[in-house]
């Protein structure tokens, strides 16, 4: 009787494991959405600021949006493989 709760048991936690990692995907997909977005916004916000300055802010930019785009893609095959 004791084996059979605890499967159940078990069973149970790998659905809600894959519902974890599925969730954790889309939020990371979301953070970098929005963390992508504002760093366009402040970038073009020091453009209009500073236009002689506009091809270092536009570097330092696309730098960093591509940090954090690489941060989400490897967050979001840790959730597949959590899968």
């Amino acid at each position: 009787m004791l084996l059979a709760v605890l499967l159940q048991a078990a069973a149970a936690a790998g659905s809600l494991g894959k519902v974890a990692a599925a969730i954790g995907a889309g939020l990371v997909a979301i953070g970098a959405g929005l963390g992508i977005g504002k760093i366009g916004g402040a970038a073009m916000e020091a453009i209009a600021r500073q236009p002689e300055a506009s091809g270092d802010i536009r570097m330092n930019m696309i730098i960093i949006a591509a940090l954090v785009e690489g941060v989400a893609l490897f967050a979001v095959l840790i959730c597949f493989l959590a899968l």
